[in-house]
């Protein structure tokens, strides 16, 4: 099971995604402070010419070829109690127990959450990854590396969230966790910042508790 929370640590990041491959070599994991981490993020303006959600990036793959993909696999490490599936085959959850950390609501039925990209893609794109490889771009959408980068959502929440960043849009609940998790995740992929997301990060870095981080670039 997987616990969300400011302190949440990088997995590692030598990760098969279906046959795309990010190197563990090229892996850097450090510990930092949240002030510190957001600070040191390097800031360009963001650039989301070109964008194409399914062109680019791609929809949910099954990793390990267990038949479950990585929505699924997301509703089972983060489900508070064993899962149930909609068949024998095990490959799609029906229900369970999640507490969504943008409410702090619980559901037992996987229709009433989704899954939501921390740093959403349209805003990684805009970030940096429009540069990236094609390999690199679905590893980002189904990073199961950083317990931060994905995360069930109560549906409403995350649809309002849509593309925004903290400087336009925050949780009801659990904000300083939100602006640690958007951190690691901009510091993992290697993404830059704008100008106001830098402002409103620091912002809320500054009055969130110091706490420390472990990022593992990859």
């Amino acid at each position: 099971m997987r616990l969300k929370s400011a302190l949440v640590t990088a997995l590692t990041a030598g990760l098969l995604f279906a046959g795309l491959t990010v190197p563990a070599q090229a892996a850097t994991t450090y510990t930092t402070d949240l002030r510190s981490a957001v600070r040191a993020l390097p800031v360009a303006a963001e650039n989301n010419v070109g964008y194409d959600r399914n062109r680019y990036f791609g929809q949910w793959i099954d990793q390990n070829r267990d038949c479950q993909n990585t929505r699924h696999e997301v509703l089972i490490q983060e489900s508070r109690v064993t899962p149930k599936f909609t068949s024998t085959k095990l490959c799609s959850v029906a229900t369970g127990k999640w507490i969504t950390t943008f409410d702090n609501k619980t559901h037992t039925s996987a229709t009433t959450v989704q899954i939501d990209h921390m740093v959403p893609v349209h805003e990684a794109w805009g970030s940096g990854a429009r540069n990236w490889t094609q390999a690199r771009r679905v590893a980002f959408y189904n990073d199961l590396g950083y317990a931060g980068s994905l995360n069930a959502q109560t549906s409403a929440l995350n649809s309002s969230k849509q593309a925004s960043g903290p400087e336009q849009w925050m949780p009801p609940a659990n904000q300083c966790s939100y602006i640690a998790q958007w951190t690691v995740v901009k510091a993992r992929w290697g993404m830059t910042v704008d100008k106001s997301e830098k402002a409103a990060l620091i912002k809320w870095a500054d009055k969130c508790a110091a706490v420390k981080l472990t990022i593992t670039k990859v």
